[in-house]
């Protein structure tokens, strides 16, 4: 439940979510930061764990959580280079609301 104090203040509730909305993304956004949680994933690997998301979509997705401060990309010096996708901390504090969103679906869904 969210508090009266909270209500008033002067960021309302609509604001705090939107800006939430606007660092974390839509659909797919939170489909690879729940798939991040087990561990560190290279591209293809999210590719395969996402069935029905198109490269030019994954790349997008990854950049803005990237710029967002979400998930760190590590590039290796190798031939082909090798990127790999981590949560950051901030990115780990999403761990209640992805564990709120999947408690919700299992009861409604």
């Amino acid at each position: 439940m969210i508090s009266e104090k909270k209500l008033n203040s002067c960021c309302s509730i609509e604001c705090c979510v939107e800006k939430s909305l606007n660092v974390i993304g839509g659909k797919w956004s939170f489909l690879v930061i729940k798939n991040l949680f087990s561990g560190t994933k290279r591209f293809g690997e999210l590719r395969k764990l996402l069935h029905d998301i198109s490269p030019k979509t994954l790349t997008s997705c990854l950049r803005s959580l990237e710029a967002n401060g979400i998930i760190t990309r590590t590039v290796y010096p190798t031939v082909p280079t090798t990127v790999e996708y981590s949560l950051t901390e901030k990115g780990k504090e999403l761990d209640n609301i992805i564990n709120a969103m999947y408690s919700w679906g299992e009861k409604w869904t």
